[in-house]
């Protein structure tokens, strides 16, 4: 099933919420109508910048429903379908293909951790490949999870015709880089922060699930299109240049940092579900100021 590209910037999009709780699936429509007027490949909804811990299982639906009617066809729908079992991974999975995602993106099970051993990760995703009517994308990031998925058991998992790559957050270059040396064709290494999007890029990853690319889609883009065309001085300017509100919307001040920068620009934020909370006056000055850096920043092209 290795028919689906996944190369390209694809930001993870938060879910909208109204000031009751409610979800805010006009807002969510709105502001996919924006982000498809720049050169995105597509979206990855119900991943953890879509607060997907804080999603009831009867909202997945309706959200997942909401996107795909705003996502036109030229455009990828990847969308979350992570889960501590096998079983509700699977049954995610299937609902969201049913639904019309495209790629299953899955996170690592983690809550009894010391039991994920490589063997049983690798159960879990075989398991989830052989049952899924679409492609599945590993997810791993350590920030949230506290756990890798070791290389060999990456590359074992890539020769399943039904896993077409990985988004990896991790961060670590060196086994980002052994990844994709010894990865088969058609499995491609996608990088999970704007932090290190350029270097993952020259190391030859096929794209980036990115925070930062809700924000400046354009920027991204470019770093993405300049490696491919060969501009490697204009990649370089521009991965400098997102560095700080990379790091604003996902080190500093997490999702609800992200949710005010989108309010700030013109998109709709909104409240973050609780124990979540909006960041303070002070704190949204902070990232109206790196974005306003960023913003003002000249680049080299």
């Amino acid at each position: 099933m290795k028919t689906v590209s996944v190369c390209g910037v694809y930001p993870p999009i938060p879910t909208p919420f109204e000031e009751s709780g409610a979800l805010a699936l006009g807002r969510l429509a709105e502001n996919l109508s924006k982000w498809n007027e720049t050169p995105l490949a597509g979206y990855v909804v119900l991943g953890s910048n879509g607060e997907s811990v804080h999603i009831k299982e009867e909202e997945r639906a309706r959200i997942i429903a909401a996107a795909r009617k705003a996502i036109p066809s030229d455009k990828l729908l990847i969308v979350g379908t992570g889960a501590h079992s096998t079983e509700v991974a699977t049954q995610r999975t299937k609902a969201a293909a049913n639904l019309g995602a495209e790629v299953a993106l899955v996170l690592t099970p983690h809550y009894y951790k010391a039991q994920m051993t490589a063997e049983a990760l690798r159960r879990h995703y075989l398991a989830l490949a052989d049952a899924s009517t679409i492609p599945l994308l590993l997810y791993q990031v350590p920030r949230f999870t506290g756990l890798e998925l070791p290389v060999d058991t990456i590359i074992e998992l890539a020769q399943h015709p039904n896993i077409v790559g990985i988004k990896d957050s991790a961060g670590n270059l060196g086994r980002l880089g052994e990844m994709i040396r010894r990865a088969p064709s058609g499995f491609s290494v996608l990088a999970g922060s704007g932090s290190f999007f350029y270097p993952a890029l020259t190391l030859g990853a096929a794209g980036g699930v990115l925070a930062v690319a809700n924000l400046l889609p354009e920027e991204c883009c470019q770093i993405y299109r300049g490696l491919q065309e060969g501009r490697y001085a204009e990649g370089r300017e521009l991965q400098l240049k997102i560095i700080a509100v990379n790091d604003a919307v996902t080190t500093r001040f997490g999702v609800p940092g992200l949710k005010a920068a989108l309010d700030l620009l013109g998109y709709y934020g909104g409240p973050p579900r609780s124990p979540l909370a909006y960041p303070s006056p002070q704190e949204v000055a902070e990232i109206q100021k790196v974005l306003h850096e960023a913003v003002s920043t000249p680049t080299a092209y």
